[in-house]
């Protein structure tokens, strides 16, 4: 059920709408009654309001007040009025207010107006559902892109490089760059750098492997170009790991 403020200066009329309409057959219940646009304003910023049926001439605050100080927000407002002069109309039209229900109300108008923002409502209800959803949904998205993009590196980290990694998933590789920085908080040419370490300390637990051969494994044509980066990286040179023990 939607909640619905109704408000009107006159006490029998806004009790009696509140009491002998069926709000519960159109989605509606009506949870408050105000008296002034004052009071509508203080209403709605303590309590959960989705629509006002307000009548637009009341005292210290009208309706159109009322629709000026929420025209940003989510609530919706119909107007209620005695009065079929069309600024009325025109200035609440200015302000978002799409509905406006002559006194007295016929009972189809009003059961027609309401139905017709409850559709209004579950449409917007059901946009917000499948927008978190999909948001939802997002961050296994996230984590299945930066396992394809770890996998790809792990397959190939002997050539792999940040063009070739963008291309093969499809994204810029500024993008890219950034993209994998803030999902994993390490930078792409770290990770690739420990990749290829973490393959070159497997390497060096077998004696037969010569330095330089895994320098070459690894990516490195340059064998002193990888001995100086396995030191930064392990605090030992190649041949220092492989004697530790």
């Amino acid at each position: 059920m939607y909640k619905l403020l109704i408000a009107d200066d006159e006490y029998e009329f806004r009790n009696g709408l509140t009491r002998f309409f069926p709000w519960n057959q159109v989605g509606f219940e009506a949870v408050k009654q105000a008296e002034n646009g004052k009071e509508v304003l203080e209403i709605v910023h303590t309590n959960e309001i989705d629509v006002i049926l307000c009548d637009i001439k009341m005292p210290i605050m009208s309706g159109i007040d009322v629709a000026r100080e929420l025209r940003n927000s989510h609530i919706k407002i119909v107007f209620l009025s005695g009065y079929r002069e069309f600024e009325y109309a025109q200035q609440a039209l200015t302000f978002g207010v799409k509905n406006y229900i002559l006194k007295p109300p016929k009972f189809h108008e009003m059961e027609n107006v309401f139905k017709g923002l409850k559709e209004e409502l579950d449409q917007k209800k059901d946009l917000k559902a499948s927008r978190l959803a999909s948001e939802k949904a997002e961050d296994p998205v996230f984590e299945t892109l930066i396992t394809k993009i770890k996998r790809y590196i792990e397959q190939n980290y002997r050539d792999a490089t940040l063009e070739g990694t963008a291309k093969f998933v499809h994204l810029n590789q500024h993008y890219l760059s950034k993209y994998f920085k803030q999902k994993t908080s390490e930078n792409f040419s770290d990770y690739v750098i420990r990749v290829k370490m973490e393959k070159a300390k497997e390497l060096l637990a077998d004696p037969n492997c010569k330095t330089y051969e895994i320098s070459e494994i690894v990516g490195y044509s340059n064998a002193k170009n990888f001995t100086r980066t396995f030191r930064k990286y392990t605090g030992k040179s190649p041949r220092e790991y492989r004697n530790r023990e």
